[in-house]
């Protein structure tokens, strides 16, 4: 498990250092590097569940701000567009989908450490 935490820390810290010339670079920066330094603590088996519970909860409360973003994406024929440099400044929604998946992908790894933690703590009992 080390390894994979390991790959997902360098994967949130690129995903930080990307964020440099994002339109909104503070907050993603901080969203991308909240779930690195957790990364980096899940390496050794330390997971703060009340941090890692209200971090979840924060990141899921935002993510609903980018569903019409997502919905007007899958209402296109061209879907995808989401991959494309150009469309993202051609169309908002575009934006919007991708941090989107952003947060999908820290709400995952959040859940993960969280079943992980529940798990360490029945096996230390």
């Amino acid at each position: 498990m080390r390894v994979v935490n390991f790959i997902l820390a360098i994967m949130f810290m690129g995903f930080a250092f990307l964020q440099l010339n994002d339109p909104d670079p503070v907050i993603w920066i901080l969203i991308y590097g909240v779930m690195a330094v957790f990364c980096v603590m899940a390496m050794f088996d330390f997971y703060s569940r009340k941090a890692l519970i209200a971090v979840l909860l924060i990141y899921t409360a935002y993510s609903f701000f980018y569903i019409p973003g997502v919905i007007e994406w899958l209402q296109h024929d061209n879907r995808s567009a989401l991959f494309d440099d150009v469309a993202k400044m051609e169309h908002l929604y575009i934006e919007e989908s991708r941090e989107f998946l952003g947060l999908l992908i820290c709400i995952a790894v959040l859940a993960g450490y969280l079943y992980r933690a529940r798990k360490t703590r029945v096996a230390s009992r």
